[in-house]
């Protein structure tokens, strides 16, 4: 349900785009899908703005969910992929498989697959990585991390080495749960996607 008022208020909010316009996927979780906030306030949102500012002629469909895992990201791509044919998609997960302590080698395997899937169906892909707070151990947090590069290397393809590069310790951009950015927080996200997306578009 979350991913299709996303996609609607995109299209309100973003009349003018035409729609036989190119299709780009966010395909994330709550730090993509405008959690605790307003949905037009989200970088998804703002992204679909800033393109018709630059004069690029793409629709923003934002398909995250709130809570998503990569598998559960995994089992959602197809369908996706077959409804909207995107020229490029944002992969923007991981950060709950990390944050729930799962297998980082089924993470692999799952971002894997979902990076060779778009590509196959003729989509750019831009990969997202996150980091873990401290309390989870040098070990697990280097490899969670590393698991991003390792990915964008096999893959070729661009990375943003963390979504919150810039407001990751400044406490004052998150809201009350300390997890989610708040509203003023997301034009700065949406810079640190712009650096490599639009190399992309």
């Amino acid at each position: 349900m979350k991913a299709w008022i996303t996609f609607v208020l995109t299209l309100t909010i973003c009349s003018s785009v035409s729609a036989n316009s190119p299709t780009l996927l966010v395909f994330g979780d709550s730090l993509s899908a405008a959690f605790g906030i307003e949905q037009q306030q989200g970088w998804g949102a703002l992204l679909q703005k800033r393109l018709q500012q630059k004069n690029h002629d793409y629709k923003v469909i934002n398909a995250s969910i709130s809570g998503e895992t990569t598998s559960g990201g995994l089992s959602r791509l197809p369908a996706l992929l077959h409804r909207y044919q995107p020229k490029i998609v944002i992969i923007a997960l991981g950060a709950n498989d990390g944050l729930r302590g799962l297998s980082l080698k089924q993470m692999h395997v799952n971002l894997n697959s979902i990076i060779e899937q778009s590509k196959h169906k003729g989509a750019a892909v831009l990969l997202v990585g996150m980091q873990l707070p401290p309390n989870y151990g040098p070990a697990y947090t280097k490899l969670f991390h590393d698991t991003f590069k390792q990915l964008a290397s096999s893959q070729n393809v661009p990375l943003i080495p963390f979504l919150l590069d810039g407001i990751g310790k400044d406490k004052s951009m998150f809201q009350q749960d300390g997890l989610h950015p708040t509203a003023m927080a997301q034009v700065k996200i949406l810079d640190n996607i712009w650096i490599k997306l639009q190399q992309l578009l």
